[in-house]
């Protein structure tokens, strides 16, 4: 007896377990891993610059590249500044010393200075800003003093101090201590009334009044001054160390000058762009966490 094989029909198993599964899945279904955003973030913020720098360096070859051009292409200044940028710690005799040597030199000078300004000037604008009395007898000559140029004060300074290096320091202090001044007294005047009524509520000495009330409310006044003034001084070390001699960015500047080392120049000038950039963001990052982000960086 033959059996005859049983049809089954799969519609008429509607709880059937059976699943088919392909073989293969389609492009269109399988799953993108997601780009991570903080490389998205990065790439955003750092490729339009290189692109730009990118752009300016081919420009700058073009254009130097010939025999008689007075400046020298990038490729040129790699080549001629090479042993300048693989041993920055060079130690010599003398002032021959490696770039880090002098731009740290330059550095002490810039914060032994800029401290200085930091005190005094936010000291100075705290009481211009607060006495209406002080206001009116020492703005009128912070206004006038404000207005010498920074290397005007350098021989005044040297006959003071008979030496370059007390005048270096004397020089950044004298150029960042004005926006400092001035920006913590307009700080202070623009402090809320609400809050000078707490602290008579409170019945605050003038201590806890300066440090609880004044500095917290001003606070992104003073940075914004601090972050002039650090530009500003950093402008000033190289100028002033170009006429003092000794170790330091701006001295290495005019000796390259005068040996006609135009590549080492130009190697000194991005450094001292990249240190005053440097600076800056620091004073910025301070200032975030300072303000609580409420001062733009």
């Amino acid at each position: 007896m033959t059996v005859s094989p049983v049809r089954i029909n799969r519609q008429e198993q509607p709880h059937s377990q059976a699943k088919v599964v392909p073989l293969s899945t389609p492009k269109s279904s399988v799953a993108r891993r997601p780009f991570p955003q903080w490389l998205s973030a990065l790439a955003g913020h750092m490729l339009p610059p290189l692109v730009t720098l990118a752009f300016l360096l081919v420009l700058w070859e073009v254009i130097c590249s010939s025999p008689t051009a007075s400046v020298p292409p990038p490729s040129r200044v790699v080549s001629e500044t090479w042993e300048l940028i693989v041993d920055p710690f060079y130690v010599g005799q003398g002032v021959d010393q490696g770039l880090f040597w002098h731009i740290l030199a330059s550095l002490r000078r810039v914060a032994f200075g800029y401290c200085l300004a930091a005190i005094a000037g936010i000291a100075l604008g705290a009481l211009v800003g607060q006495s209406d009395w002080a206001m009116r007898g020492l703005d009128p000559i912070f206004q006038v003093l404000r207005t010498v140029p920074p290397l005007a004060w350098l021989p005044l300074s040297l006959a003071a101090f008979k030496d370059g290096n007390p005048s270096a320091i004397f020089v950044i202090f004298i150029t960042a201590i004005w926006p400092i001044i001035i920006n913590t007294a307009v700080g202070i005047r623009n402090i809320p009334q609400d809050y000078r009524n707490v602290a008579k509520v409170l019945r605050l000495n003038q201590f806890e009044y300066f440090t609880k009330i004044m500095i917290p409310a001003a606070a992104p006044y003073i940075f914004t001054g601090l972050r002039i003034g650090i530009g500003l001084s950093w402008l000033a070390i190289v100028a002033a160390e170009m006429l003092i001699g000794g170790v330091g960015i701006g001295f290495f500047i005019w000796d390259a000058w005068n040996s006609s080392r135009i590549s080492d120049i130009i190697l000194a000038l991005i450094y001292v762009g990249i240190v005053g950039y440097l600076l800056d963001r620091a004073i910025a990052s301070v200032a975030k966490v300072v303000t609580r982000n409420t001062l733009s960086a």
